[in-house]
């Protein structure tokens, strides 16, 4: 044995996760209406959160959602991060948004890609809008909207995110 020893300052261990999903009677309706280019929330019958993609039940009260809530693929950014270091297995280039965004007659917010911005510009109460895949290539997810981008629409203020009335998107 050697009185020199390697320092050793890092390991490739692989991880590979392999899992099934299997999609409830909301998270199934909302993803039939997505194969359709629909946005499908629900609402809870006692505080009228709206929830997007639909839980079947909501996390506040804990009672059960059924009433359906058609949305905009308008948004508004409630957070943001610029990611910076690339992830494994990822084909998107750093640096890239990753935002979580209030759609437009929900009050619960989802996680999407922002794109055709200058990252250092996004901010919080930037309106956005979704930028979908050619309708032949839509499937069951959340994917068939590629990214959101910026629109020409005033910023929503911070402390009004969320608690936009939740009347639904009239589209």
């Amino acid at each position: 044995m050697s009185d020199e020893q390697d320092v050793i300052t890092g390991i490739n261990a692989p991880v590979y996760l392999k899992y099934n999903f299997t999609a409830g009677r909301a998270p199934s309706r909302f993803l039939s209406q997505i194969k359709k280019g629909v946005l499908m929330g629900q609402r809870c019958p006692k505080c009228s959160a709206v929830y997007v993609p639909p839980r079947g039940s909501c996390a506040l009260c804990g009672v059960a959602t059924e009433e359906e809530v058609k949305l905009s693929d308008k948004a508004t950014v409630e957070s943001f991060t610029i990611v910076s270091i690339p992830i494994p297995g990822n084909p998107i280039e750093p640096p890239f948004i990753v935002a979580n965004l209030v759609l437009d007659g929900s009050n619960i917010s989802l996680i999407h890609l922002l794109s055709e911005c200058v990252n250092e510009e996004v901010h919080i109460g930037q309106r956005v809008q979704g930028v979908w895949n050619p309708e032949s290539e839509w499937g069951y997810s959340m994917d068939n909207i590629r990214y959101f981008k910026p629109i020409d629409e005033p910023d929503v203020p911070v402390d009004k995110i969320g608690k936009l009335p939740v009347t639904g998107w009239e589209g």
